[in-house]
């Protein structure tokens, strides 16, 4: 029996959901691909919740409704669009196991991404939150962008933290109970998911992250854009502020790091911000 064999009758051991959400804004197309690559993992999950959040143009309702059918699916349609926060949270309500793996609406997992993660799960239960690392790309997937690689065991991921959010979010996965006993995600405009780290590591979790990559993800101006201007700004400047007041950090680096991100966030034009962000922030 090989050792891919024998990690496969461990993972069945190990169930799981994957948690999703879509709305109206999304692309068919990137919709369609994104839930196929969990349809066609090596290790396939038990369930998959997905939020709609919102109405949602007739192609796209014509995809959500195809899977709609499959008995894996538990699909989960809100009236209005009520924001990712609101729509993560729900997704999350609804996971009937407590292993969960989040996937965006327009990303790429690899065909082993949750094999290599139960597994890793089924070796060390001690861990909280489990991510990976991620290629992203323009137009398609042989056009890379970037690497962004974060750090691998608990130590290294709690340093890291205290400048960079430690986790790319759409490779998680994590136990439930755990996210819940912390409260959660919470809404913090665009860093819902790094509020919710430092949560956990307050609370003592464990963390890794592991040297493969995971997940193919989707890059571009627009990405560049969200990821700048004084609202974004001053919602990273406030969460600073908590970890500052929550001891995480230090003054000297709470005033560096806010420095910094004045300087790319508010001062930089989009196309020379998404310049340094593939020349300092990514292989």
């Amino acid at each position: 029996m090989t050792e891919r064999v024998k990690g496969s009758c461990l993972m069945k051991n190990i169930p799981f959901s994957v948690a999703m959400c879509v709305y109206g804004g999304d692309q068919p197309a990137f919709f369609q691909t994104a839930v196929n690559s969990i349809l066609d993992q090596q290790l396939p999950p038990d369930e998959v919740v997905l939020v709609v959040d919102g109405p949602v143009p007739a192609e796209l309702d014509a995809i959500i409704s195809q899977y709609e059918s499959m008995p894996v699916f538990h699909v989960i349609r809100l009236k209005e669009n009520r924001g990712h926060g609101d729509a993560r949270r729900m997704s999350l309500a609804h996971c009937k196991n407590d292993l969960i793996a989040l996937m965006d609406a327009d990303d790429i997992a690899l065909p082993d991404r949750f094999a290599k993660q139960a597994a890793y799960f089924a070796q060390h239960p001690e861990v909280t939150v489990l991510g990976g690392q991620i290629l992203e790309f323009i137009n398609h997937t042989e056009n890379v962008a970037g690497k962004r690689t974060v750090p691998q065991d608990d130590e290294e991921i709690k340093v890291y933290m205290k400048k960079r959010c430690p986790f790319n979010q759409m490779t998680v996965m994590f136990r439930k109970d755990a996210v819940e006993a912390a409260g959660g995600y919470i809404d913090w405009y665009c860093e819902e998911d790094y509020y919710l780290w430092l949560r956990l590591a307050l609370a003592g979790a464990v963390f890794a992250n592991l040297p493969d990559v995971l997940v193919q993800v989707r890059v571009g101006e627009d990405m560049y854009r969200r990821r700048g201007g004084r609202r974004y700004f001053a919602s990273e400047a406030k969460l600073q502020k908590y970890m500052l007041k929550e001891k995480i950090i230090s003054l000297p680096l709470y005033v560096s790091n806010v420095t910094k991100r004045f300087i790319v966030q508010v001062l930089l034009p989009n196309r020379l911000r998404g310049w340094v962000f593939r020349r300092f922030a990514r292989e």
